[in-house]
């Protein structure tokens, strides 16, 4: 995490925080309820010391994944796990990972053990596909250690097939977020893995001989600068249920080591290929541009998206892609350690970006180390809206008066409809204004009722829950889609929802927030309107498109390629109307 003390501290508006706190707050419409207790989610997350941090694996945190691992139409939750570097677990007691099935009455049960998924160790990463197109979604793992892919059973079991499919590694690593992408269009999904630090898990470490850095003058635990970067991979999904590492061959070694947390992978510049984003901690961020030809070249400085507007270094950690001004292109949300504001970066549709951060304001709040981070539309209103996820990495800073604290509230950034955004967090209920140290964030709507909900990984407490109260008080429409020529799972595929002149665009992706995965369905406000004009699908492997027109607000409709919609889901009016 960037040093704040080498940001320019000279252009934050002095007085943002001032003007914003003393705003008179109105409730919103719409409010998040933490019900993660309720739900059955009562298993804390284990990361590191409590109240010091000193080896720079303790502060870094995980992610965590939204996902329908069942494929019965309901969201489940994947918590991952870490550890604490003194700790001695009794046999059978360490902590794990978890799976949770949706009962679908808002509650979930740990099947942990029967599913066999559950690791011990410190898992960080998380994304989702169907890898070898059978129609079950399986589960990608990074570890700082070694990391793991899970084949989904398609019973309620995983397998580790780790070995099996090529994707073991001979000396432990620290891997961070990951993305399935099918990066040559041959309808098999490919795995783009980050790797963070050089901090070799196979080599035990002594605490007594650890070393201390500053920051504003205080002892904290070091890095990452001074420590060596590693290098992110490409496997290539050889289509017969194997990868092969083809990192050197397709250009993706070329930017030398990097500290990379977070990857996303999408068609940035509307080209029919998915390109590859990486925040990059303490570093130029990455911009992989597709070849087309099985090799990416690195645009991050010539497209504007490796620094912020005044072409400084950040440290980047988490992203989030939409279209937030419904242009027609896709554009991306990263955020960033305290001292600095998160970027926004708009699409200008002719290859490159620009930081828009202050314009659009959402360069307000600098006080935070950002995390997790989400473009969804909270209230329905057709315009995606900004979840930010924030958590300091020093629990010493409570100690001193620097007017930071280790655990902050979430932030929410409401989308006006004319490329601005309005700081609404404090009237967004207690799930947002409550304090956490935070990292990892999943989007999706758990209880299908159409309003998009939460799910965050606390530091060495229960996750959060935040379930969204009167967003579905404006109607929506919910798309699953399912590729039989491209990849089962259809990452890659687009979709446009049409509705009056009003038109938005997104595509199903794997990986993103911080190091995590959202719900795999597309989800679209659409207001006040009872009807969708138009909904075109993209499928990304032969680029045809379908096109379907007046279809009724408020379901969820299944798409697969070639045959239509398949099994629209209307949604009973006592629960799609007001809460």
């Amino acid at each position: 995490m960037l040093d704040a003390l080498t940001q320019p501290l000279w252009k934050w508006p002095a007085n943002a925080q001032v003007a914003a706190s003393v705003k008179p707050v109105k409730e919103s419409p719409v409010q998040y309820i933490d019900v993660a207790e309720k739900a059955g989610l009562t298993i804390p997350n284990v990361w590191g010391g409590v109240e010091h941090k000193r080896v720079i694996i303790e502060t870094k945190g995980s992610g965590i994944a939204f996902f329908d691992y069942d494929n019965d139409g309901w969201l489940d939750i994947y918590l991952t796990n870490g550890s604490r570097l003194d700790a001695h677990w009794p046999a059978g007691k360490a902590p794990t990972t978890h799976l949770y099935k949706n009962n679908r009455d808002g509650t979930f049960t740990d099947v942990t053990e029967q599913s066999g998924i559950g690791r011990t160790g410190w898992q960080t990463g998380v994304c989702v596909g169907d890898y070898n197109n059978d129609g079950w979604d399986d589960i990608f793992c990074t570890f700082w250690g070694r990391n793991i892919l899970f084949h989904n059973n398609g019973n309620g079991t995983f397998t580790d097939v780790t070995k099996k499919v090529g994707l073991e590694q001979a000396h432990g690593r620290w891997g961070t977020g990951c993305s399935f992408v099918d990066y040559d269009r041959d309808g098999h999904l490919d795995l783009f893995v980050c790797n963070f630090v050089k901090l070799d898990p196979d080599v035990p470490i002594d605490l007594n001989k650890v070393q201390f850095c500053q920051w504003k003058g205080v002892p904290t635990m070091c890095g990452p600068r001074g420590l060596p970067g590693d290098t992110n991979i490409l496997y290539h999904n050889n289509g017969d249920g194997t990868f092969t590492d083809v990192s050197e061959k397709a250009g993706i070694l070329k930017p030398g080591p990097r500290y990379s947390i977070t990857s996303v992978a999408y068609d940035f510049d509307n080209d029919g290929w998915p390109d590859i984003y990486v925040a990059v901690d303490s570093e130029p961020s990455i911009f992989f541009k597709n070849n087309h030809d099985g090799t990416f070249t690195d645009m991050a400085v010539m497209d504007g998206v490796a620094y912020n507007d005044d072409g400084h270094e950040q440290a980047g950690m988490g992203l989030a892609v939409a279209d937030y001004d419904c242009d027609g292109w896709l554009d991306i949300f990263k955020t960033n350690f305290a001292d600095d504001t998160s970027n926004l970066y708009h699409n200008n549709g002719d290859g490159t970006f620009s930081d828009l951060s202050f314009t659009a304001g959402v360069g307000i709040n600098n006080k935070y180390v950002a995390w997790g981070a989400g473009f969804i539309d909270y209230d329905n209103d057709g315009w995606p809206d900004i979840v930010q996820i924030n958590g300091h990495v020093y629990p010493e800073i409570d100690k001193y008066n620097f007017g930071e604290q280790f655990k902050n509230p979430r932030l929410v950034y409401h989308n006006l409809g004319n490329g601005h955004f309005e700081d609404v967090s404090a009237s967004m209920g207690p799930g947002i204004t409550a304090r956490y140290s935070s990292r990892g964030a999943a989007f999706g709507d758990y209880d299908n009722d159409g309003g998009m909900d939460m799910l965050i990984m606390n530091m060495n407490e229960l996750p959060s829950l935040l379930h969204n109260v009167g967003g579905n008080r404006q109607n929506w429409i919910k798309i699953k889609l399912i590729g039989t020529k491209c990849n089962r799972t259809a990452i890659g595929a687009r979709v446009r929802v049409v509705t009056g002149k009003h038109a938005q665009i997104n595509e199903v992706a794997s990986g993103g927030s911080v190091m995590s995965q959202n719900d795999l369905r597309l989800h679209f406000g659409i207001g006040k309107l009872e009807t969708v004009d138009a909904i075109e699908v993209k499928w990304p492997t032969t680029q045809k498109i379908e096109r379907f027109t007046n279809l009724k607000a408020n379901q969820i409709l299944t798409i697969r390629e070639g045959e239509g919609i398949i099994a629209p889901i209307k949604v009973a009016p006592e629960v799609s109307s007001k809460k």
